[in-house]
C-alpha cells in the first residue's frame, strides 16, 4: 500500500527572501531536472563513514580543538569537489572531527583559508549568497525527508533551517526552525576582511544539543552504540576579485563547493549520498566504520526512482515495470527478489528486499517525492 505524506506541506512556510528566490520558477524546475545519470553514478560508490567517539568530558566551545578530547578524535577525510572525481582536488584543504557526550554532538572544523572574508551579521541570513562560509546537513533517520541545515561563516553568524523534503521533490523548507542551545565559535588564524595579507585560515566548533537532534529524528537522543545517521558537511568557497582594498564577489562567477561525501551533482541536498556517522561508546580508538547491510538495496531504489523521474518526464507517465525503466535481472541478483513497483497516476512506490550477510532480509521502500522507509 502507498504511503501517505507525514509532513502537511501547508503547516509550514516556504524560506523567505533570497533562497526562495533561488529556489522559484524556472530555478526550481532546473535543480528538479538535474542529470538523473549523474545522481545515479554517485551511487555505484558506498558514501563515507566516520566513527564517532564519545568525548572524555565536555568541550569548552571556542573554536581551537585544543583539548584533549579532541585528540582522541579522528580527522575524517580532506574535502573533494561536489562532484567527486570529475572535478579538481579542492584548492585548500577542510577537514572534520566529531565527537559526542549526553548533552552535544560536537563538531570541530579546520580550514586552510588564505583569505578570511565575510560579511554577514544577522542570525539567519542567507549566508552562501556572498560569504564563504561551513554547512553541517543530518537526516536521523535516512529516509531523505525532514533533515536539518545549518550555516556559518568566519564572523559566527549562523543560519538554521530545516527540510521538509529535499528541494527537487518541492521542499519545503522551515526558516523559522531553530536550534535552542547551540553553542558555536570560531578562531580565525589571521585577520579578517583585510586583502593585503595572507592568512593561515579558521577553525570552529559546534556543539548541537540532542534535545532538538532527538526531535529531529523522533526518538530519544543520544544514539545508541553503533547507530548509524546520514550526515554530510560543504564547504561554499568564493573567488573573491579585491576592489578599493576591499574583497568583491565578482559578477557570473560560480562559487566552489567541497565536501566531505561528494553528491555526483551541484547539490547538497541529495541525502542519499550523504556520509554515515556511526556513535561509539569509547572515548577514541581506529575502528572502521561499518558500512550499511542495505547500501546496495538503497542505492537500487534510488536508482530506480531517477529513472522514473526521468520517465515521467518524457511519457507524462509513471513507468509500471523495470523493463520500461531500463533495468535488468543483473541490476538486482543480489536482492531477494526482483524489486516490485506499484503506480497509480500521480503516485508510484517501490519495494525491494535486502539480504544482510548476515540475519533475515529487510524490505525497503521508496515513493516518488524519494521518502525512504523501512519496515
Amino acid at each position: 500500500m502507498m504511503k501517505n505524506s507525514r509532513v502537511d506541506p501547508n503547516t509550514v512556510a516556504w524560506v523567505p527572501a533570497v533562497r526562495s528566490m533561488f529556489l522559484s520558477g524556472a530555478f526550481a524546475a532546473l535543480v528538479f531536472l538535474l542529470a538523473a545519470r549523474e545522481s545515479q553514478a554517485q551511487l555505484e560508490k558506498h558514501p563515507k563513514g566516520y566513527v564517532c567517539y564519545r568525548a572524555a568530558q565536555p568541550l569548552a566551545i571556542d573554536g581551537k580543538l585544543d583539548e584533549a578530547s579532541w585528540a582522541q578524535a579522528p580527522w575524517t577525510d580532506a574535502f573533494v569537489d561536489i562532484e567527486g572525481d570529475k572535478k579538481p582536488r579542492p584548492r585548500f584543504r577542510t577537514r572534520v572531527k566529531m565527537l559526542w557526550d549526553e548533552e552535544y554532538f560536537y563538531l570541530g572544523v579546520d580550514m586552510e583559508e588564505p583569505h578570511l572574508q565575510a560579511s554577514y551579521t544577522e542570525y539567519d541570513s542567507p549566508i552562501f549568497v556572498e560569504d564563504n562560509d561551513f554547512e553541517v546537513f543530518i537526516d536521523p533517520n535516512a529516509d531523505n525527508h525532514v533533515y536539518g541545515e545549518f550555516e556559518i561563516n568566519a564572523l559566527n553568524t549562523g543560519w538554521d533551517l530545516l527540510l521538509v523534503r529535499p528541494y527537487k521533490d518541492g521542499g519545503p523548507a522551515m526558516n523559522s526552525w531553530g536550534i535552542p542551545g547551540l553553542k558555536t565559535a570560531v578562531h580565525l588564524d589571521g585577520t579578517l576582511n583585510d586583502p593585503t595579507d595572507l592568512d593561515r585560515g579558521w577553525s570552529l566548533e559546534m556543539a548541537f544539543p540532542w534535545k532538538v537532534l532527538g526531535d529531529l529524528a523522533g526518538r530519544r537522543s543520544p544514539p545508541k552504540e553503533g547507530d548509524q545517521w546520514r550526515v554530510n558537511f560543504s564547504r561554499v568557497e568564493w573567488k573573491f576579485d579585491v576592489v578599493g582594498g576591499k574583497y568583491q564577489k565578482p559578477k557570473g562567477r560560480r562559487e566552489d563547493n567541497w565536501v566531505w561525501s561528494p553528491q555526483g551533482v551541484v547539490n547538497m541536498h541529495r541525502p542519499e549520498t550523504w556520509g554515515y556517522v556511526q556513535f561509539s561508546g569509547a572515548t577514541g580508538g581506529d575502528v572502521a566504520p561499518e558500512p550499511d547491510p542495505t547500501w546496495s538495496a538503497r542505492a537500487l531504489l534510488h536508482k530506480i526512482y531517477y529513472a522514473q523521474i526521468d520517465y515521467r518526464r518524457e511519457h507524462k507517465a509513471w513507468a509500471k515495470t523495470l523493463a520500461d525503466l531500463g533495468f535488468s535481472e543483473s541490476d538486482y541478483k543480489s536482492l531477494a527478489a526482483a524489486p516490485r513497483i506499484e503506480t497509480t497516476e500521480s503516485l508510484f512506490e517501490v519495494t525491494v528486499e535486502a539480504m544482510p550477510s548476515a540475519g533475515k532480509s529487510r524490505r525497503l521502500h521508496i515513493r516518488q517525492d524519494s521518502l525512504v522507509w523501512e519496515d
